[in-house]
């Protein structure tokens, strides 16, 4: 099955799950990260809104905020369509739908940070391996978005990869732009992923 394939399958397999799953699952993995106590005061942490069936982050937020920790979202740059960037987000902030109608926050750019600003990168996901593997909508935004990790050995920010169970694959073919993430949270467990 080519990577095409096996996007459309899983997009719709997680498209096709009730909204009692999906709180369920949102509901299970904020059990398990806080179990992992990964957000400490002060982090900066990147987040996503849920769409197209993704695992839903929003316990997670609000659980991050409540830890002192500040969130951010990612936002197509204006300057450099091809790149994220990421705008501190509250409860209040003004979003917008970008061409994909994805919701980002409304900022002048001298408001936006770059990854590399982040200590912790949580990020949606179609499917993954437990290499750290991780295949996403295919646009390649967050790939071009965390290439320096590739170029040095950046330790920050950390990538942990958020999605449902059903959606991990025995073994995916990395591509050599692609940043392995550092752990996979899914509403059953977390994923170590041994960095070579």
């Amino acid at each position: 099955m080519d990577s095409g394939e096996i996007r459309s399958q899983l997009r719709f397999k997680r498209r096709s799950l009730t909204y009692q799953q999906q709180q369920l699952a949102a509901q299970g993995l904020s059990s398990i990260i806080q179990g992992e106590l990964l957000f400490t005061q002060g982090s900066r942490i990147g987040v996503y809104l849920a769409n197209d069936g993704e695992i839903d982050p929003s316990l997670l937020v609000f659980n991050a905020r409540a830890a002192g920790c500040y969130c951010f979202l990612p936002l197509i740059d204006p300057l450099n369509t091809n790149c994220l960037y990421f705008a501190q987000y509250h409860s209040d902030t003004e979003l917008k739908a970008n061409r994909y109608g994805i919701l980002e926050p409304v900022v002048e750019q001298s408001a936006m940070l770059s990854a590399k600003d982040l200590d912790i990168l949580l990020m949606p996901l179609v499917a993954f391996d437990r290499e750290g593997t991780r295949m996403g909508m295919g646009g390649g935004f967050y790939d071009r978005s965390l290439a320096f990790m590739a170029e040095s050995v950046h330790v920050k920010p950390t990538l942990i990869g958020l999605a449902h169970s059903c959606q991990e694959r025995p073994q995916l073919v990395r591509q050599p732009w692609d940043i392995p993430l550092h752990l996979i949270a899914t509403e059953k467990e977390i994923v170590c992923v041994k960095q070579k």
